[in-house]
């Protein structure tokens, strides 16, 4: 008996008709790599807009990752587009960008003025406009704003901010200023909605007549590794595998912030030794060159007496140098005590507080 079979034809449907049965090609690109090279598919008119409703850190991955994608290849713009067309049929619709989107439709069809009333109406405790703002200011920024303003006003100011870029603006105000400040903070109360309708037309002013683009910053690798030494637990082995696995390039970037130069001054002398039996003279010469002498004494200690003179002579005679050829030399350094610590030979940290 001769088996059956389908004209060519009908078997082609049943085969639609049965997508499981049939193979995805396995993707090449991650999810983020997917949506940079869509955004660079897109006019620059139409990518900004969409970068526009991004937050500060997915701005930073997105651009880190459309510098490092290279070349892109026909296969990789067709796997972008298609999982842009399989986002786009899906029945739902992300929440977090509504606010943003009625407004700027609000603001096209209305105008701005009227699109504001119309947005109280609907929105009637929408998150200060200027303040959202403040997250994107360098705190340099920041202290230009406010620095002549009453200290209750920059005191109500800090405690809206991050901690760390709070912190800077402090460190920064006057002296005679900073403890008034502090004051205000310990002793502040509920904060009234009318102070913080006050200090967001502040900053809209200021920002408006004293700044422009040069005002934005975008954190970076050195901050996200800040984050990460300043959080409590074994944020390093729990975050940097995961952002790994996401954008391998930006993890590196990261892992390469977590131990610093300025760590090295917390090291003891037996480390440190071991460490400078190792480094090259001249990096030695001009990472030194570039930190204070109470600094450079932390490395003479672990030398003998005659080599410490050698080297503090040398220092003298160098001629200037770049902060970029300081940063370079004490860059080397670290990576050399990277790799000791890798190789097991010592540790920076300790404990269940090391660093590597």
């Amino acid at each position: 008996m001769e088996e059956d079979t389908l004209p060519e034809g009908e078997e082609a449907v049943l085969d639609a008709a049965r997508p499981e049965l049939t193979p995805k090609p396995r993707p090449i690109l991650t999810r983020v790599q997917r949506v940079a090279i869509f955004l660079m598919l897109l006019d620059d008119e139409e990518a900004a807009a969409l970068m526009a409703r991004m937050e500060p850190d997915e701005l930073e991955l997105i651009g880190a990752t459309m510098l490092e994608v290279g070349e892109i290849k026909r296969e990789m713009m067709n796997e972008a587009l298609e999982d842009f067309v399989t986002e786009s049929k899906s029945d739902r619709m992300p929440v977090p960008d509504r606010k943003v989107q009625v407004r700027e439709m609000m603001e096209r069809s209305l105008g701005p003025t009227k699109a504001e009333s119309m947005m109280l109406k609907l929105d009637p405790d929408p998150r200060p406009r200027s303040l959202e703002m403040a997250r994107w200011l360098a705190p340099s920024v920041l202290l230009k704003l406010v620095e002549d303003e009453h200290p209750q006003v920059i005191a109500a100011l800090l405690l809206m901010l991050d901690p760390q870029p709070a912190a800077e603006v402090l460190s920064n105000l006057p002296a005679h200023i900073q403890s008034v400040v502090v004051e205000k903070v310990a002793t502040m109360g509920p904060v009234s909605q009318q102070a913080i309708d006050m200090i967001d037309k502040l900053l809209s002013q200021r920002i408006g007549a004293n700044f422009g683009p040069a005002a934005l910053t975008i954190g970076g690798a050195k901050d996200a590794a800040a984050l990460i030494n300043a959080g409590a637990g074994d944020l390093k082995g729990t975050v940097l595998p995961a952002i790994a696995q996401r954008n391998a390039p930006l993890a590196e970037r990261i892992e390469e912030e977590l131990f610093t130069f300025e760590m090295l001054l917390e090291l003891d002398a037996k480390t440190m030794g071991r460490i400078l039996r190792d480094v090259d003279n001249d990096a030695l010469i001009d990472a030194l060159k570039g930190i204070e002498e109470a600094s450079r004494d932390v490395f003479f200690r672990c030398m003998s007496s005659r080599a410490a003179d050698g080297i503090k002579d040398e220092i003298e005679m160098r001629q200037r140098l770049s902060k970029q050829d300081v940063e370079d030399a004490q860059r080397k350094i670290v990576q050399l005590a990277r790799q000791l610590a890798e190789q097991g030979e010592i540790s920076l940290g300790g404990g269940d507080d090391e660093f590597i």
